[in-house]
């Protein structure tokens, strides 16, 4: 009984992060809806406008080994462009029956819940 209480609000917030991006209203993500919505939620957390991200803008939403990963150049810092490839790589990763869609199960895998954190 109490693993049906604890899936039931992840049930929920894949649901509503679907029903939110969800441009064409077939109830699932695919990847443009998903880097669309990646894409404001990286300007949302760019709060200095400086067309990067640093580690202290995605606290909470990228830990550090990922940030580094994402980070190809070295740079500390993470561009748009190199924000969305963690998008497409995350999508890619969460769609298991590769129809380039993904469903509310789809985003409660580890890959899915990843790509919740940074989408929204």
């Amino acid at each position: 009984m109490g693993l049906a209480l604890h899936s039931a609000p992840a049930a929920l917030a894949a649901s509503d992060v679907i029903s939110k991006h969800d441009k064409d209203s077939d109830k699932t993500l695919d990847l443009a809806e998903a880097t669309a919505a990646a894409s404001a939620q990286f300007d949302k957390l760019n709060k200095d406008s400086d067309d990067t991200l640093d580690s202290k803008e995605v606290k909470g939403v990228l830990g550090k080994k990922e940030f580094k990963a994402a980070d190809p150049d070295n740079d500390g810092t993470l561009t748009k462009h190199e924000y969305l490839a963690i998008i497409e790589k995350l999508f890619k990763k969460a769609d298991v029956d590769n129809d380039g869609t993904l469903d509310a199960k789809e985003l409660k895998s580890k890959a899915g819940r990843a790509l919740k954190r940074l989408i929204d």
